[in-house]
């Protein structure tokens, strides 16, 4: 496989399956599933799209391989949640290829920042992509994520 048979893609109800076992097959791993998780995984028509939210995914052929969303938290900030490539399709860069597709997609929707919260222990390939991006840290303050270690933030 390489990077160009990997296309980015709106969210589709067709999709809804693979990202909620793409999504819970990372958590599960090394998490719990919390309260909120439950809530994007199962209704992200309503969690996510509806409050003017946006999710993609990583298709290969037809078959999703990788996730990323969008909540709008309101005044232009959106927080990045729900990034999870299939195990079996890590070291592709589909991770690379789904921060760039969000990124452009938080932009079209006017943000003017993106936030996320993840974990340096369990998480920690991620952050350093985070980094990449030119997301930094900040203070972690009050957070829903019980697993939450880290807050990041990327002004567009």
């Amino acid at each position: 496989m390489n990077d160009n048979e990997i296309r980015i893609a709106d969210y589709k109800p067709e999709y809804k399956p693979r990202y909620i076992a793409i999504n819970e097959a990372w958590i599960k791993k090394d998490y719990v599933m919390e309260a909120l998780d439950v809530e994007e995984l199962h209704n992200p028509e309503n969690f996510i799209l509806k409050g003017g939210g946006a999710i993609i995914v990583a298709l290969l052929g037809e078959q999703v391989v990788g996730t990323c969303a969008l909540v709008n938290n309101g005044e232009g900030v959106y927080e990045m949640v729900k990034m999870g490539v299939d195990e079996k399709y890590r070291g592709y860069g589909i991770g690379r290829r789904l921060c760039t597709g969000i990124i452009e997609k938080a932009r079209a929707l006017g943000a003017v920042k993106i936030v996320l919260y993840s974990n340096t222990v369990y998480s920690g390939n991620a952050v350093a992509l985070y980094r990449k991006f030119g997301f930094h840290e900040v203070p972690l303050g009050k957070t829903d994520w019980a697993r939450a270690d880290i807050k990041m933030e990327k002004a567009l």
